[in-house]
């Protein structure tokens, strides 16, 4: 795992670029219509095709646009259809600025299925003194609370402690309707959207799941 450190350079570094990147896209090349589905931050393994798929690392992602998330997204008001992402938000510093830029972005009608670390589990499954049910990466933690921190912060990693309640809040306040979490994870309202995006999401417990995602629309008045 890279350092959070080293990840701060990085975007320190490349705060400008990353910045210019995004703003070329938006005013150059977005898409202006038509069906608009994008994925953020789709890593090394989970591009999807047909979809719009945006990254701040130009290394190693395999993207179709490269920007930084804690700016404005690189795409005009009212042009997207979906946005899907996950365990992406909890890494991004205010993850309150980039659900309204979500909204900014959607048409009206337009939908989110975003998620990341279920901050609900963990706390329940800590109360229940459950260590088997903690993954032992990226540190390998012999008490429960250790393993809380471990997989629910990552070394420092997430920024953000997921949970329902939360995601619930930040939704709403950026104007978004009909929030709902998905219980399980592999319920959707939006299956002709999804499917694909769907497909590249693993939970190796459903019935206790470490991941929580919710969906969501922009209304249409």
């Amino acid at each position: 795992m890279i350092s959070r450190e080293l990840k701060s350079s990085f975007y320190l570094f490349m705060s400008i670029p990353l910045s210019i990147s995004g703003w070329v896209y938006r005013v150059f090349l977005s898409p202006r219509q038509g069906t608009v589905k994008v994925q953020l931050g789709p890593g090394q393994q989970n591009y999807l095709v047909g979809w719009i798929n945006v990254d701040a690392n130009f290394i190693t992602a395999k993207a179709d646009c490269i920007s930084d998330f804690r700016r404005k997204l690189p795409f005009r008001d009212n042009t997207v259809d979906a946005f899907y992402s996950f365990h992406v938000i909890e890494h991004i510093p205010d993850i309150c600025f980039h659900f309204r830029e979500m909204f900014r972005c959607l048409k009206p009608g337009g939908v989110i299925r975003v998620g990341g670390p279920n901050g609900d589990m963990h706390i329940k499954k800590f109360i229940e003194g459950d260590l088997e049910w903690f993954s032992i990466w990226p540190d390998q933690r012999a008490s429960v609370g250790g393993r809380l921190s471990n997989t629910l912060m990552m070394r420092g990693e997430h920024l953000h402690i997921l949970t329902a309640s939360f995601l619930n809040e930040v939704s709403d306040n950026a104007g978004f309707r009909e929030i709902r979490i998905c219980h399980p994870v592999s319920e959707t309202g939006f299956s002709e959207v999804f499917a694909p995006a769907m497909a590249t999401e693993s939970e190796n417990t459903p019935a206790t799941p470490h991941s929580l995602l919710i969906e969501a629309i922009k209304p249409t008045i």
